[in-house]
């Protein structure tokens, strides 16, 4: 009964949706989530009868324990979710198709009914997420498609683990938990970057104190060095985001435009070059690199990024205090998107002359 009353909304959609295409959209949305769960097996079951590899049954005991430490210790929701394994026999939960104009950064939105609306559009088959992009790109769209681990339905459904979840790396694993069940905390429609930089400050404040409490000082020291590099990676693409955006607002007629694209996009290559030699070497993003540079891909990192600075202050203005912190960006999601994101604004401001006293 209760899956009927969380699938109902979304079938109601199919009619609510005027264009053919839509309704398509949102039947194989619908179609691969009831597949999903009807994969998904309790995990305690799967413990007790060692159904599954000696690898895999590692990897959810190390989830199981991950679950209580989110809920205990980062005071994340004790729901339904990820007390169950789903195998998808495939790479990635979903594939997700992500659009821009040839000279803006602005991701194309898609609105639907209930879940309001996003900047991606995704699809549980690799090939239809393709084809769609391969329709933009013919029209002189940017685009990128890029596989997703894992992904939360809000509460609508119980979420299970995922096979793609589990990815033999502690730190990589318990980040994608805290991730997914931050998610569950809040969620403002129409509004990507606020929902998920705060999963991305919950995410990297929840591995400080797991690892911290694990007492495991190899795992320490292996995060701070990832944060580092992660920190120098998104400078580079925050930098080459913000010369892009110097020149499409600029009173340089198209052609002159899309050369100094051009430019600024060979130059982060070379950036990026420098900066491996800075790290002595280390080649971890390589490939994202090589899928190439464009509005769509360097944007649609933007929204897990942007906005951490103003959640981190926030975070250390009520001393660090969890469900303090949960509390005010609830506040924060209830006022209107331009109230919302000028205090977010402030927020990082803050957190720049933090970092930067001088200013």
């Amino acid at each position: 009964m209760r899956l009927l009353s969380r699938i109902l909304p979304f079938v109601l959609c199919l009619f609510l949706l005027n264009a053919c295409s839509e309704r398509e959209y949102l039947l194989q949305s619908v179609k691969g989530q009831l597949d999903l769960m009807s994969r998904a097996r309790p995990i305690d079951d799967i413990l007790e009868q060692n159904s599954e590899s000696q690898n895999i049954l590692e990897q959810l005991t190390k989830v199981v324990k991950l679950r209580e430490f989110a809920i205990n210790s980062l005071s994340l929701p004790d729901t339904g979710s990820y007390r169950e394994y789903a195998d998808l026999e495939r790479p990635y939960a979903v594939w997700n198709m992500v659009v821009a104009p040839e000279l803006s950064l602005e991701l194309k939105q898609w609105c639907f009914p209930v879940v309001g609306c996003v900047t991606y559009r995704g699809y549980f088959d690799e090939a239809s997420a393709n084809a769609l992009a391969q329709s933009f790109s013919a029209q002189g769209f940017d685009v990128d498609v890029y596989g997703v681990q894992a992904y939360s339905t809000l509460n609508w459904f119980d979420d299970p683990i995922l096979n793609t979840f589990l990815v033999n790396d502690d730190i990589r694993l318990a980040s994608l938990l805290f991730h997914e069940m931050a998610h569950q905390v809040i969620y403002v429609p129409n509004d990507t970057v606020f929902n998920e930089s705060f999963a991305k400050t919950v995410e990297m404040e929840g591995l400080r104190r797991w690892l911290q409490s694990s007492d495991s000082d190899d795992l320490w020291v292996q995060c701070l060095r990832r944060e580092e590099l992660s920190a120098d990676f998104n400078r580079l693409l925050e930098n080459t985001r913000a010369h892009l955006s110097q020149i499409y607002a600029s009173t340089l007629d198209n052609d002159q435009k899309r050369l100094s694209k051009q430019k600024i996009l060979l130059h982060a290559f070379d950036e990026y070059e420098h900066l491996k030699k800075s790290w002595n070497g280390y080649d971890g993003y390589d490939q994202w690199m090589q899928g190439g540079l464009n509005n769509a891909r360097l944007s649609s990192v933007a929204a897990y990024n942007d906005l951490v600075p103003a959640f981190q202050t926030l975070l250390r203005q009520v001393d660090n205090d969890l469900q303090k912190f949960y509390s005010e960006v609830k506040s924060l999601g209830k006022l209107p998107e331009n109230e919302r994101h000028a205090k977010l604004q402030s927020l990082t401001h803050l957190a720049s002359r933090a970092a930067n006293p001088i200013l």
